[in-house]
């Protein structure tokens, strides 16, 4: 937002007042706003709980999105004894039961299998809790709008994945997200064109410098050759030449370029390795950029 007055950034919220007032000018922009907390104050862990009026958040992870109450293995009665064994296998005949009913139809036992399969696939790639729950997100919205049918699950739970990295910009390629989940890259392609389309994804291109970082890591690298070749892919982009091309392949054409520069040499051959790229398509990159750009670089 910006102030209409004066056209600054700098807002500042009075709660007192319930007031949105321009910090430069002083205008008020809104009066009378909404507070969304809570009207109590907890100053420990224990009041916040026995306070607090509301249960916990939906998770879209849970095929029941958490609502639905579980009988927990520890057979224990409300004072934490332990039940007695006559008891013990009535509790676990009540387990196996509720565990029946709580899956009825078969959209929630695909759920049950997919969300398992989209936790195994976040896990191996070390995505975030909010980065599942906008996967399990999405991937509900297939399921209502009917594009499971007749495809994979695995296949749809891999584009799913690969959608929500592209729109929150993580650095992950289909060639790893086909790896982990063991599903050819080809098919996961198709899946995810499908989806954007029929959901109407606005799924931004990739930027290669997300994956500069990632390189620079595992070449065991400097900050100063990664703050080169961020500096020359901004040159790139901004004369348009990473259009058509792979991101990243033009991402390990700047690390290589960069590491020649500052003098912290890398072979071609650990660039492709690590980009997992072939050393063609950086040769190509690395040429490209050399004349567009007139970098002195001597190899």
């Amino acid at each position: 937002m910006q102030c209409p007055e004066c056209k600054s950034n700098k807002l500042r919220k009075h709660s007192g007042r319930g007031e949105l007032v321009c910090a430069d000018c002083g205008l008020v922009i809104e009066e009378n706003l909404i507070q969304e907390g809570p009207e109590w104050r907890a100053f420990d862990a224990e009041q916040r709980a026995s306070r607090a009026r509301t249960g916990a958040p939906l998770k879209y992870m849970s095929p029941n999105k958490g609502l639905v109450t579980e009988i927990d293995q520890y057979n224990r009665d409300v004072r934490g004894g332990r039940i007695a064994p006559s008891q013990q296998a009535q509790m676990y005949r009540m387990r196996k039961w509720h565990k029946r009913a709580s899956i009825s139809n078969s959209i929630e036992r695909n759920l049950a299998i997919a969300l398992t399969e989209l936790n195994r696939v976040a896990s191996h790639l070390g995505l975030s809790e909010s980065i599942r729950e906008a996967s399990a997100l999405l991937y509900r919205k297939c399921v209502e709008k009917g594009l499971i049918r007749g495809r994979q699950i695995e296949s749809v739970v891999s584009a799913v994945v690969y959608a929500i990295c592209r729109q929150y910009g993580i650095p992950r390629t289909l060639d790893e997200i086909s790896n982990v989940a063991e599903i050819p890259k080809k098919e996961i392609g198709r899946t995810y064109r499908l989806i954007t389309q029929e959901l109407e994804l606005k799924v931004p291109l990739t930027n290669p410098v997300f994956y500069i970082t990632r390189f620079i890591t595992a070449l065991k690298l400097s900050g100063e050759t990664q703050q080169k070749a961020v500096e020359i892919l901004n040159q790139a982009i901004k004369k348009g030449l990473i259009s058509g091309r792979g991101p990243m392949g033009v991402a390990a054409a700047t690390v290589y370029i960069a590491s020649v520069i500052t003098g912290e040499r890398r072979t071609q051959k650990e660039v492709a390795d690590v980009a997992g790229v072939t050393e063609v398509t950086i040769r190509n990159r690395y040429r490209e950029l050399k004349k567009a750009l007139d970098l002195k670089v001597s190899i």
